[in-house]
């Protein structure tokens, strides 16, 4: 084991040379096979008349299922109304002007609950 500094560094290039060709052969085979599926999906949904929708793809973002994007939060249920029909959950955020202003003028929340 005479190896040099020189001689692992030369070894090392090589295999980097090599792992590229790999990677760069690995990806033109995937896209390849990737082509083969897309067309093979379209025929699939033209012979069937599937939809965006029978596929669930639809009020999406594109990528966002790939990604696993998560929904929006659920709206929380109101607790409270105000006399002219606005309402709020009593949590979540800035209460409302409506709240606030009730509140400076002495009222309480309960006043406004919903039952």
């Amino acid at each position: 084991m005479a190896s040099t500094l020189a001689d692992i560094n030369s070894q090392i290039k090589k295999h980097d040379e090599q792992i590229a060709q790999l990677r760069k052969q690995a990806e033109d085979l995937r896209n390849q096979e990737r082509a083969g599926v897309i067309e093979e999906v379209r025929r699939k949904i033209a012979e069937y008349g599937l939809t965006a929708t029978d596929l669930k793809l639809t009020g999406r973002a594109a990528g966002s299922a790939k990604r696993g994007a998560s929904a929006a939060p659920a709206k929380a249920a109101a607790k409270y109304r105000s006399p002219t029909g606005e309402t709020w959950s009593g949590g979540r955020g800035r209460k409302p002007r409506w709240v606030t202003e009730a509140l400076a003028a002495g009222k309480s929340l309960s006043d406004y609950e919903i039952k």
